[in-house]
């Protein structure tokens, strides 16, 4: 006699590797070239399955789009923070503006901030993506607002609108000096913010 509870726990358990399989394939994907690039039944014959077997795992490609959003902005998220180990004070404003407007994030395309990689993509994106995405920007501008020596919430936004910006606009720039002037110019600017006498 099969028993039935091994059996349901391991089609749930297959079930689950799948969906992270298709997840994990998504979201690199979105880094790479633009939520846009995401094909459904492209997708699902990267990972051996069927285009019918994508509607166990997801509601819609709108549902995979929100979610391998997700997951590369926490993974970018990571790595932004990657040489902190726990019990590290939160990064300095220094620190922040230092790593993020510079020519190594300019360069990691797929592995850096994906707020920066995909803000332009998302921002014609529907509203599940959106969404996603507003959480994250509210989320960098606090933490860049708790590393300001006056913790200005609109300082942090003129700092985090910037930052992305300046990447966005360097990555763009085919001559490298301009883009490495572009970057420069920036965070020289950003630095001193922290400096400034509050209004």
């Amino acid at each position: 006699m099969v028993n039935t509870e091994i059996t349901m726990g391991h089609s749930q358990a297959e079930k689950a590797q799948s969906r992270e399989r298709i997840l994990r394939k998504a979201a690199d994907a979105v880094r790479d070239t633009g939520l846009e690039s995401v094909s459904v039944s492209k997708l699902m014959r990267s990972v051996d399955l069927t285009h019918g077997g994508f509607y166990n795992h997801f509601t819609s490609r709108s549902d995979l789009l929100a979610q391998a959003l997700e997951r590369a902005l926490v993974e970018g998220g990571k790595t932004a923070t990657a040489s902190m180990k726990p019990g590290d004070a939160p990064r300095s404003y220094e620190t922040r503006v230092r790593g993020y407007v510079s020519r190594a994030h300019r360069d990691a395309r797929t592995d850096g901030c994906a707020i920066a990689a995909l803000a332009s993509d998302v921002a014609r994106a529907d509203a599940a993506s959106r969404a996603v995405m507003s959480k994250h920007i509210d989320d960098l501008i606090g933490q860049t607002a708790q590393s300001l020596n006056n913790q200005d919430e609109g300082n942090a936004m003129l700092a985090v609108s910037a930052m992305v910006g300046a990447v966005l606009l360097a990555r763009v720039q085919t001559d490298p000096k301009k883009s490495d002037a572009l970057l420069k110019s920036v965070r020289d600017r950003l630095l001193a913010l922290n400096h400034a006498d509050p209004a």
